[in-house]
């Protein structure tokens, strides 16, 4: 018996008001640096939810808080900040990233959003004096975000999945893509790679956000990021190697 194509996962957005020209994103991936920083930055600066993401064909997570449940990824504006918010708590496969990406990237197409930044951490070995922040941008983004910046590129190396995805749409097309990634030690969360990643949103983008609140931040939802690592790596066991950035 021949076996069955693998169901094409369906994602799509829901919001209820139109999106800032702007969406910062962090998604839930290694040390989950990205997306302890994005949802740092919508707790501190009292966001409202006005949107999700929900999926069809992949296993997905419904969390809950004081007995209410929510929706794994989720947008968050406020009227007077021109930056919209992703908190992705959903582990999509890389070989579904593109997919994924593509939701997103057609969904910012309809709603005339013009740049797009994701937020992420990096298994990368690395030295103490590489504990920063680094960028991969495509020009136009770099141009009106980079400029006066003191964040620097990151050498060399390459993007799979969602990021992957993301950046190459931003290459061909007026949507300005920056990756900020930082270095991510094993443990879950990583909070001194999400204040890292925390300052140099906030550099950027103005924000008006303090990070030192982050560790107690952090540590009030520690056995919460721990239980979500955990369903990352049961997902996914061929996670990319550290040569993968140099």
């Amino acid at each position: 018996m021949a076996n069955a194509t693998p169901t094409r996962p369906d994602f799509r957005i829901t919001h209820d008001t139109a999106p800032s020209r702007a969406l910062l994103c962090g998604f839930s991936s290694f040390g989950l640096a990205g997306l302890t920083a994005v949802d740092f930055i919508v707790d501190h600066l009292g966001l409202e939810q006005t949107g999700h993401l929900t999926v069809e064909g992949l296993p997905a997570v419904t969390p809950f808080e004081d007995g209410r449940p929510r929706h794994h990824t989720r947008l968050f504006s406020r009227e007077d900040l021109d930056v919209t918010v992703l908190v992705g708590e959903l582990f999509v496969p890389s070989v579904h990233g593109t997919q994924f990406g593509n939701a997103i990237l057609d969904w910012t197409e309809r709603n005339q959003v013009e740049e797009l930044a994701v937020l992420s951490g990096i298994p990368m070995a690395h030295g103490p004096d590489e504990h920063r922040v680094f960028y991969i941008a495509t020009d136009d983004y770099r141009e009106a975000r980079l400029a006066d910046s003191d964040i620097t590129p990151m050498g060399r190396g390459f993007f799979d999945g969602t990021n992957a995805a993301l950046v190459e749409r931003g290459i061909g097309s007026p949507l300005g893509v920056g990756v900020y990634v930082t270095p991510v030690h094993a443990q879950v969360p990583d909070v001194e790679a999400a204040i890292r990643l925390v300052d140099a949103a906030d550099d950027v983008y103005d924000l008006g956000v303090d990070s030192s609140p982050l560790e107690s931040f952090a540590a009030e939802v520690q056995q919460y990021y721990a239980e979500l690592a955990e369903r990352l790596h049961d997902s996914e066991a061929d996670l990319p190697e550290d040569r993968m950035y140099m």
